[in-house]
């Protein structure tokens, strides 16, 4: 039995024949249930020119949320911050704290989360751009919160109300900052396993007492889908996968179905991309994904995992979710 506190990552997936708004009211409702079930937190992921992922304003869909549960705690997993000037995102999650008191958990990211192109329409300048600015940025955004070091601009909403703040990351850098900043630190297993192991060494030999956290805290994002069956888990998985693979070749598009995804004519290259993808998640009957999940505590040594479950359908969503609340964690509401 998984014993480690469960979350959930959404991306608010847009599904072929259905709309945004349609998204969007899906991710509000898998919130509700989660919440019910006893998950402990419940974070939303920013992207941008992606025609399959509505998630692309946190902050907006954040307070939607959380006007709409009670309990759990709500977060961007993450923000993007070279996306955005620090003092925006300062008033934008200090404005959430203030209404919602101790649930706002705010993860920040070092990638801009989609292209170059659409990076710089965002920013619109190149300044701030490179990673190299991302220390700076970072601590220019935590003095917002802060006030530490005096200055001429003072966020309102944001000095004195701070999140929780994390970092995210899928390589080494993220994890190392993490460390010698204390701060909690979660990793993106479901789309860098291969780095998975790596990171969390940095993150944990790095890691330096602080006023947010005296020991490491780590938490790993991975994909899950649970189903009665191995079979129906590989089946609603499909077009995930197929999604992954548009997207990293250049043509973006909304969720196709199952049995689009199954009727896909994958080239052997493409096969394997998917296969690799799949290496370290979760997919199939409650038992083996309780097995899968085990293993991955294990090895990671994770305080916390993050469950992100991209199917088409979203009572299939929750499905997955109910599944492992119930016989792969022995229960959530029990330890909420």
């Amino acid at each position: 039995m998984i014993t480690v506190p469960l979350s959930v990552l959404d991306l608010a997936p847009v599904a072929k024949a259905t709309t945004v708004g349609a998204a969007l009211e899906a991710t509000t409702e898998l919130a509700r249930r989660t919440e019910e079930l006893g998950y402990h937190r419940f974070w939303v992921a920013e992207h941008h020119n992606m025609p399959a992922i509505a998630s692309s304003a946190p902050a907006v869909l954040l307070a939607h949320l959380a006007a709409n549960t009670s309990t759990i705690r709500l977060g961007s997993g993450g923000v993007m911050l070279p996306n955005h000037a620090p003092l925006v995102v300062a008033e934008q999650f200090g404005t959430l704290e203030a209404l919602h008191p101790g649930r706002i958990d705010l993860g920040i990211g070092r990638a801009p989360g989609t292209d170059q192109v659409t990076a710089l329409a965002l920013r619109r300048t190149m300044e701030g751009l490179s990673a190299e600015g991302f220390p700076r940025e970072l601590a220019d955004l935590m003095n917002y919160f802060s006030g530490e070091r005096p200055g001429q601009i003072i966020a309102t909403p944001g000095r004195g109300e701070q999140p929780a703040v994390w970092l995210l990351g899928s390589s080494g850098f993220s994890a190392q900052l993490a460390g010698l900043l204390g701060l909690p630190f979660s990793f993106a297993h479901h789309f860098s396993s291969a780095n998975t192991l790596p990171a969390l060494a940095l993150y944990r030999q790095n890691f330096r007492p602080s006023q947010w956290l005296d020991k490491p805290y780590a938490m790993v994002a991975v994909n899950a889908v649970c189903a009665d069956t191995d079979e129906r888990a590989e089946w609603l998985a499909g077009p995930s996968a197929l999604s992954f693979l548009k997207l990293r070749s250049g043509r973006p598009e909304p969720l196709s179905t199952p049995d689009e995804a199954a009727a896909y004519p994958y080239s052997e290259i493409e096969r394997e991309f998917v296969l690799q993808r799949r290496d370290g998640q979760a997919m199939g009957s409650p038992e083996t994904v309780r097995r899968q999940l085990t293993e991955l505590v294990e090895r990671t040594g994770a305080d916390e995992l993050m469950l992100t479950t991209l199917v088409y359908d979203v009572q299939d969503r929750v499905r997955s979710y109910e599944l492992i609340a119930e016989q792969v964690a022995g229960g959530l509401r029990q330890r909420a």
